[in-house]
């Protein structure tokens, strides 16, 4: 029997690098369970338990302070893990699969958060991204727009309904249709459309259509997104929680 979903995310933090998490992105996620990934990407020629020995004390202190500031938001199921790695991408599949994470967080500064934007690029896991943002936007005043791209005028009705089922989704999870919102760009590049409308809104949601975060989303789009946009980017994992056929250090 499958497990029950709790929706819990991963949040990579390069506690070493100066990296913090703002204090609007903690308030937004303490409804759900959070994993803090403390984490330092270093050279090849460096090995992973000399790295370990010489900063392992002060990457611990920082990250124990940030669940402290998890805590004291009101999340009440917050975890941490400390790893040194030649291929944080790499880590980061490892960590959600074995973490059993739904989605993982990449940072980015969030001064304020408001307005989610959730880019939809097909009724892959629709409503398992509807469960999760249900469980995300409760008890907060955060609005949701479902955005899509369609390539012609000849799918824009096919478009529509996939934002209206989208809605649907959303809705049944118990978030009022007032706080609901869609958009639809006909014949325009997905990923600079997207970083478009992410401009006008605080937290972008991009869903995995593929069984791989390592090699079909950070690799690809949402990588793209979070480096290029000055929103938050959550990764929503697909159901299938695959299992990696490598470790790293």
């Amino acid at each position: 029997m499958a497990r029950p979903r709790d929706h819990r995310v991963l949040v990579p933090i390069d506690v070493l690098g100066g990296e913090s998490v703002p204090q609007t992105v903690v308030d937004a996620f303490a409804s759900v369970p959070v994993v803090l990934l403390g984490y330092r990407e270093i050279p090849d020629q460096t090995g992973t338990d000399q790295a370990r020995e010489q900063y392992e004390d002060r990457a611990r202190a920082e990250l124990d302070e940030l669940v402290t500031v998890f805590e004291d938001a009101g999340c009440l199921d917050v975890t941490s893990r400390l790893v040194f790695t030649h291929d944080r991408l790499k880590t980061f599949e490892r960590v959600a699969v074995e973490a059993e994470c739904d989605a993982v967080l990449l940072l980015n500064p969030a001064p304020v958060l408001e307005s989610v934007l959730v880019a939809v690029r097909g009724d892959v896991n629709l409503e398992y991204i509807a469960r999760f943002l249900g469980a995300l936007v409760d008890g907060t005043d955060l609005t949701v727009t479902y955005f899509h791209v369609v390539s012609d005028e000849a799918d824009r009705d096919r478009g529509t309904d996939l934002l209206d089922d989208a809605v649907d989704a959303l809705a049944d999870t118990g978030v009022d249709r007032g706080r609901i919102d869609t958009s639809l760009v006909v014949d325009g590049s997905p990923t600079g459309e997207i970083l478009d409308a992410a401009a006008d809104h605080d937290l972008l949601v991009v869903g995995e259509s593929r069984p791989s975060i390592r090699r079909f989303i950070f690799r690809d789009r949402a990588e793209t997104l979070a480096r290029d946009t000055v929103d938050p980017v959550l990764v929503i994992r697909g159901e299938y929680l695959e299992q990696d056929d490598g470790a790293d250090g």
